[in-house]
């Protein structure tokens, strides 16, 4: 929806009342981005919508993307498990993130490929979120092979503010946020700490999150600047994924832990620059980020006597630069070129695995240092065929080059790969509120360069095999999107995905694995209604068929997801009362590639009350209001508790939701 507000009293049209045009762009489900947008799954979502979520984590913003699922198989410190179009992601693999014009996903990462982590994040500071499910952009690359999300920072708060949120467990959030004018522009501050004990029997998660901003915009040479500075740090310990067996031997509960010692730290500075003119924009970054997590997932598997407990370690400085350049040709037709190029490094001075107890150092499994460069370049072309036929066509070509160098020998080495990606999408509109998209886009995902220089396995020193550099996908999406911007919003997508390589979870490692090719195809709706200026709902549903792409009957993708839903309410009772509801469905996920094992569903149901003022705010969120005890993650996979068979014992391993919390806040507005 936008809206154009002339800052005129008496004047009539003249020259310098439409010289004055302030244009403003109201993002939000009301936005229907009819002739906007290139496909029906895709969407700018507003930071009035983040701010009335209510949230467990700070990156359940991303479950404001329909159809995606956010949960935890870990401690509070980590990285998130995210769900989308029949993927368990993991921490991120085949979702790309980016912030600020920085990519947030970690290749070769200590945790896993693609490792994104969004805890260095505060809210507060985000104006939009706009996300791409699919890779039909030219602009997407590492990544994105189910979609992409592009956080972006305020540069105008709509207002300063303290703000000081409590709850149980020990939960306690303070977050301060205001701006002053500096020169022609902006001086933008915010600031985060975050405690939390968590509400597990046998340990307290003791997290201490610091977050800091400090931001500039305003214009410098006929364009807008921004610099950033971002600052996060944080320390916990976790409560793991545990076997089912154990809590129903009566071991442990549901809340309990079999190693108690595990945990985390982490860290990641940032600056960043960005500035965009009339056709050119460019960008540059630099970021210094650690991690030092402690696990244990199979318990006394692989050690009986000390325990299979490992440090997973990560040091590493990521530089990069994009430029892009926009013009429009002069035909028969309307034609808009976009060129750009893209840079990244990204130096890993260690990204190590050792063998650990109470996390002190037993003995090193492997220890890398890793540079990887990529270099990247994209060209797109809108073509307008009619005031209501649009195509866009695409190409991409990607150059990865990694070198390795490993405590053995053996496994370092040298890797290169390169791709070149298409994307293309016809957009067609019916009227002003309906129109129809058909996409077809290939994308790709790095794999860890110590797979691709790999000779022998740190573990078992059987000689391994080598995997690719890049990893290709194809996909292809029909989609419908109709908008009535007094009630009605819906659309649409029926889509297919196949990829040249899965990415496995592997329990007793830790990590992920390659593995055989796959496909995927599914349908997405998401409709949204206003039945007036007070009451709205919406859902949202997306339906999978996953398998891998062999000649077996072992085909099923562990870990895929073949229902992700979501419903909400939102409720404006007065100018000052307003409450939302919303419910979380993620139906049963298969565990094992014979499709025997499944998870249970999980569905957990959130609640917000908010009284507002003019200079302050009270909130009441009520989290897994049904106190449901559903598991947030399912793993299944062999483990060894005191006592079992030397081979172990394959079973279920879970991690519960969080019992019901109540927490509240009080923001004071100035």
């Amino acid at each position: 929806m936008k809206v154009l507000i002339l800052a005129a009293s008496s004047l009539l049209y003249s020259d310098y009342v439409l010289a004055n045009i302030e244009k403003i762009t109201v993002y939000g489900h009301r936005t229907g981005l009819i002739g906007d947008a290139i496909s029906a799954s895709s969407g700018i979502i507003g930071q009035g919508e983040i701010s009335n979520r209510p949230m467990l984590r700070s990156a359940e913003m991303l479950e404001l993307i329909p159809g995606m699922a956010v949960t935890q198989h870990s401690g509070s410190g980590k990285a998130n498990q995210y769900f989308i179009r029949g993927f368990n992601l993991d921490h991120g693999t085949d979702f790309a993130s980016n912030i600020d014009g920085m990519p947030i996903n970690m290749r070769s990462h200590g945790h896993g490929q693609g490792y994104t982590d969004l805890n260095f994040i505060i809210p507060e500071t985000i104006a939009t979120i706009s996300y791409q499910k699919g890779s039909y952009d030219a602009q997407q690359g590492d990544f994105s092979a189910a979609g992409s999300a592009y956080f972006n920072l305020i540069d105008m708060p709509k207002h300063q503010q303290i703000g000081l949120t409590v709850g149980e467990d020990n939960y306690t959030r303070v977050v301060a946020l205001g701006s002053t004018q500096a020169a022609t522009g902006t001086l933008i501050g915010a600031a985060e700490w975050q405690g939390y004990d968590g509400p597990w029997d046998d340990i307290d998660e003791d997290v201490s999150k610091k977050n800091a901003l400090l931001r500039y915009a305003g214009p410098l040479a006929n364009g807008n600047l921004s610099l950033s500075a971002m600052a996060y740090d944080n320390d916990w310990n976790s409560a793991d994924q545990i076997p089912q067996r154990a809590v129903v031997q009566g071991l442990i509960s549901e809340l309990g832990s079999l190693d108690k010692t595990v945990g985390g730290s982490s860290s990641r500075y940032s600056l960043s620059a960005n500035w965009q003119g009339q056709n050119l924009q460019a960008n540059a970054y630099l970021i210094d980020y650690e991690l030092n997590l402690f696990s244990n997932f199979s318990y006394f598997l692989n050690n009986p006597i000390n325990g299979d407990q490992f440090h997973q370690a990560d040091s590493r400085t990521i530089t990069g630069l994009a430029v892009s350049y926009q013009f429009t040709q002069q035909a028969a037709l309307p034609i808009n070129h976009t060129f750009g190029i893209d840079i990244r490094n990204d130096d890993i001075d260690n990204v190590g695995l050792y063998n650990t107890q109470a996390r002190q150092y037993l003995s090193t499994v492997r220890e890398d240092s890793v540079n990887e460069t990529s270099y990247s370049a994209y060209w797109q072309t809108q073509i307008d065929f009619s005031q209501r036929l649009e195509a866009n066509i695409g190409a991409r070509y990607d150059y990865l080059k990694a070198s390795v160098n490993s405590n053995n020998a053996l496994n370092s080495g040298d890797a290169d790969d390169n791709l070149i990606t298409l994307k293309t999408s016809l957009n067609y509109l019916f009227s002003d509120n309906f129109a129809a998209y058909v996409n077809y886009g290939q994308g790709f995902h790095s794999n860890d360069a110590r797979g691709a220089t790999i000779s022998q396995d740190p573990i078992s020193l059987d000689p391994a095999d080598k995997v690719d550099l890049l990893v290709k996908s194809n996909g292809a999406e029909l989609g419908l999107r109709y908008f009535d911007e007094r009630h009605f919003n819906l659309s649409a997508a029926l889509w297919w995905l196949e990829l040249d390589s899965e990415l496995l979870f592997v329990g007793d490692a830790g990590n992920t694995e390659a593995s055989d090719a796959s496909k995927r195809y599914g349908i997405e709706l998401s409709a949204y209604y206003w039945l007036n200026d007070q009451f709205s709902l919406d859902t949202e549903a997306s339906f999978t068929h996953s398998r891998l792409d062999i000649n077996s009957n072992n085909n099923y993708v562990e870990g895929a997801v073949p229902l992700v839903a979501s419903a909400g309410m939102n409720w404006y009772i007065t100018e000052q009362w307003q409450t939302s509801m919303r419910i979380r469905h993620i139906g049963k996920r298969t565990l094992s590639d014979d499709g025997n094992n499944r998870s249970n569903p999980l569905t957990v149901v959130n609640g917000l009350i908010s009284y507002q003022q003019t200079h302050w705010k009270v909130d009441l969120a009520l989290l897994n209001l049904f106190n449901s005890n559903d598991h947030d993650i399912d793993y299944f996979y062999a483990s060894r508790l005191a006592g079992e068979p030397s081979d172990g014992v394959e079973d279920n391993h879970f991690h519960p939701i969080e019992p019901r919390t109540v927490r509240l806040n009080l923001s004071v507005l100035f």
